[in-house]
């Protein structure tokens, strides 16, 4: 199996923390934007894409700031990290995404983030 790398994109999002966090920690939220379907059950997150389940453990949560992924047929080390990041002086609010993948599924993966965000951001109105 090719070695994964860690990458992380950063997106702006006019949102405040508190509802965006709800879009990314709970499962009704994740549903609207991320998959398409979420389902969580004894701690795990069941995610759903056309026909396709990956279950992922959350790993990490402060609320309203921070949760992380972990997949769970995926190697220990890897993960993937949505973190809200609210600019002290001007109050904007970013998304930071962090997350790993292949050289070649690189360009693939970043583009799906981009999507995803494009879709978060129309569903925040924002």
């Amino acid at each position: 199996m090719a070695e994964k790398k860690k990458f992380t994109l950063e997106y702006e999002v006019r949102s405040s923390p508190r509802i965006l966090y709800s879009f990314i920690s709970e499962p009704n939220g994740l549903s609207q934007w991320f998959a398409d379907d979420v389902v969580f059950r004894d701690q795990i997150y069941t995610f759903t894409w056309d026909d396709e389940q990956q279950k992922a453990k959350m790993v990490t949560v402060k609320e309203n700031k921070l949760v992380k992924f972990k997949w769970l047929d995926d190697d220990p080390q890897y993960y993937f990290e949505m973190e809200i990041v609210q600019d002290e002086l001007t109050n904007d609010v970013a998304l930071a995404i962090t997350d790993f993948t292949t050289e070649e599924l690189m360009a693939e993966k970043k583009l799906i983030w981009d999507n995803q965000i494009d879709y978060l951001i129309s569903v925040l109105g924002a």
